[in-house]
């Protein structure tokens, strides 16, 4: 699979840059009692998730700021845009995750350390393909909901960039 993927460099890219605007994740326990906006953010993991795994591509937009930008020069269009190609590709999304930080600052701004594991069935050469990647995602408080701003990603023990 890995030589299908570096073969591949635009899908791979497609790939990566679905998954930072998806924020799919789905909660794994931290340890420690958590605060009101570690609860809000824990909760905003959780609907970004089943949004992500029933395709939701309007739900997971609106969790994204109309600021969003990334290192890469992902703006929300381009993210929303990666994510309807996406789901028109996969049949089934399926993910396993865990929260490794949360970082706040003043209850207001917020950094997420997130390891996920993705699988899905598509109609490829072998109907199935898994992935593990690392996202570092950056938060804002607007109102009383959370708005991604900016994401950082890559794969398991690879650079986030």
């Amino acid at each position: 699979m890995m030589d299908r993927l570096t073969r591949n460099r635009g899908w791979a890219g497609l790939r990566c840059g679905v998954l930072a605007g998806a924020l799919i994740t789905v909660l794994c326990g931290c340890g420690g009692p958590a605060t009101a906006p570690e609860e809000e953010l824990r909760d905003w993991v959780r609907r970004g998730a089943a949004a992500a795994e029933a395709r939701e591509r309007r739900v997971l937009a609106s969790m994204i700021s109309p600021a969003y930008a990334d290192a890469r020069g992902y703006d929300r269009d381009r993210v929303e845009s990666l994510l309807q190609i996406y789901f028109k590709r996969m049949n089934t999304i399926e993910l396993v995750t865990s929260i490794e930080e949360i970082n706040v600052a003043a209850d207001s701004a917020a950094e997420l350390l997130v390891t996920v594991g993705m699988a899905g069935t598509h109609d490829g050469v072998f109907g199935f393909s898994a992935d593990a990647y690392q996202f570092l995602f950056e938060l804002e408080k607007d109102g009383d909901d959370w708005a991604l701003i900016s994401a950082r990603w890559g794969p398991m023990g690879g650079e986030l960039r």
